[in-house]
Formats: C-alpha cells, sequence, structure tokens
C-alpha cells in the first residue's frame, strides 16, 4: 500500500469550512473533495481550517476560477487565504485535497515554449524569483511536474495569482498557459514552490 492509500484509509485529508467569517455560522468538515459547497445548504465558505494534508479551494463551483493553495492551519477570513494575491474573492464555493504533495520529493521542469520546447530548467526547491535563479523571462510558457505539487505564482515574492501543478492531474504536463486551470490569462509566473505536505 503507497503513502496516499494509507493516508486515504486513515481519513488522513480533513477540511473544516465555515459560512461566516471567523469561524462562524454553519460548519461542515470533509474528508474528500466537494464540487459545489451550495449543495450542502451552504451560500458560501468564509472561514477555513485545514487540519492535516493540503487542498485547494475555488472562487466558483465545478473547480473553476481563482484558485487558492491552503496548507494546514487556520484562514478565519479571505485575506488570509488570498494573502499578497493581487486577486481577492471574498468566500470559496468548491475544494480539493491535494493529494501528490511531498515537500521532500518534489520536482519540476520548466520550458521556454510551450508543449514542453525549448530551453528547459529543472528544479526541486522554493524560488521567491525565477529570474533571479537564472530564468530570463516573466513567462513560463509550459511546465512539467515529475514529482509532487508545486504552486506558481504571478509575481516574484509569491505574489499575485496562483496556479497549482500537480504530478497526478494532467500527467503532470502543463503544455501552453491555459492548462494552468480557468483563470489563466497569461503565461507569467515569477516564483514558485513546493507545496508543504
Amino acid at each position: 500500500m503507497n503513502q496516499r492509500e494509507q493516508m486515504e484509509q486513515r481519513g488522513q485529508w480533513r477540511i473544516t469550512v465555515w459560512e461566516e467569517e471567523n469561524f462562524q455560522g454553519k460548519r461542515c468538515e470533509f474528508m474528500l473533495e466537494c464540487p459545489n459547497i451550495l449543495d450542502r445548504d451552504f451560500q458560501k465558505i468564509c472561514s477555513i481550517k485545514v487540519d492535516n494534508c493540503p487542498w485547494v479551494g475555488y472562487e466558483y463551483p465545478e473547480y473553476q476560477g481563482q484558485q487558492f493553495i491552503l496548507e494546514k492551519g487556520d484562514y478565519p477570513c479571505y485575506q488570509a487565504w488570498s494573502g499578497n494575491s493581487s486577486y481577492r474573492t471574498e468566500h470559496l464555493l468548491s475544494f480539493r485535497p491535494i493529494k501528490c504533495a511531498n515537500h521532500s520529493d518534489s520536482k519540476i521542469t520548466l520550458y521556454e515554449c510551450e508543449d514542453m520546447m525549448g530551453r528547459k530548467f529543472e528544479m526541486c526547491d522554493d524560488y521567491p524569483s525565477l529570474q533571479a535563479m537564472g530564468w530570463c523571462s516573466k513567462e513560463v510558457p509550459s511546465i512539467k511536474v515529475n514529482s509532487g505539487a508545486w504552486v506558481g505564482y504571478q509575481f516574484p515574492g509569491y505574489r499575485g495569482y496562483q496556479y497549482i501543478y500537480e504530478r497526478d492531474r494532467r500527467q503532470g504536463e502543463y503544455k501552453k498557459y491555459n492548462d494552468f486551470g480557468t483563470q489563466a490569462h497569461s503565461n507569467q509566473i515569477q516564483s514558485i514552490r513546493r507545496i508543504q505536505h
């Protein structure tokens, strides 16, 4: 039995959501993904507690819209999950666990052209500025996740739009910026880090 199967069996993925800020109002605990919180008679999610393992929250049902990484901890209001993002949403409507996150064994390859072509750069560490480490552009046209899960940010210093890259989604291949997520409007990625497990 691999690590993920063991965790699923033990119910390792757990998140509690509240309809109001500061852990007030209606609440519900989840151990599996939730494609639409509205189906659970919630109007929205305004505060979150992640008990263990990382999750990704979305601004719209069916995992659409802006993505927000939710690692272990408390998120009493939207500022806590949107952090330094230039884009803020006051609530989330769907979320799912990130099952392939493995901070100690994460590897990703960035490519200078779409379809994983051109010059490439392999990395296995966090980079608050891709340009400072030698990437000569503000853009990353395609990405291959070799292992683990990563979050890329629009700007240096882990700021701006967030994009989640996972080995067990899309076979780890993000061939063009549209593959980054439904909210991706460009291939501008200037910082990237491993998702904490």
